[in-house]
């Protein structure tokens, strides 16, 4: 086996009431982009607390992340970050939400000709947007990979 070293710079703040500490974990000053699925969180109660927690930020929404998210929506985010200069990201769902964020994240600061290619090519990313995550359903390990 090769010698290796490994740094998962993952924080996780576990339990009931958590999402009340966001405004803790957002870098002050950020411009906001929170994304989610179909609205879920909005019947769940979700984006309540969401809502509650990030009062006095200003942040914009993204919404329709569903399962297997499509390119084409991804891309519909992505061109929403660069238009506004949103500089943080906020997942807030399950593993297609927060793999669909990370995805933009990533386009959002590819410097390639088109951002396809990080899926379809794996090109090498360099750059990404900060991120963090809400999870809804706590079943993927999302949040803790790549």
């Amino acid at each position: 086996m090769y010698n290796f070293q490994y740094a998962n710079p993952t924080r996780i703040c576990f339990g009931e009431g958590q999402i009340a500490s966001l405004p803790e974990l957002i870098p002050p000053g950020s411009r906001l982009l929170v994304l989610y699925g179909g609205g879920s969180i909005k019947q769940n109660g979700v984006y309540e607390q969401l809502t509650r927690a990030l009062e006095g930020v200003t942040w914009q929404e993204f919404s329709g992340i569903g399962a297997n998210p499509r390119f084409e929506l991804l891309m519909e985010a992505v061109a929403q970050v660069k238009r506004d200069r949103i500089d943080f990201l906020l997942a807030v769902g399950g593993g297609s939400v927060v793999d669909g964020t990370k995805f933009v994240a990533a386009a959002a600061c590819y410097e390639g000709d088109d951002p396809w290619d990080i899926c379809g090519k794996q090109a090498s990313v360099h750059k990404a947007l900060p991120m963090g995550c809400v999870l809804t359903l706590p079943a993927t390990g999302s949040e803790s990979n790549p």
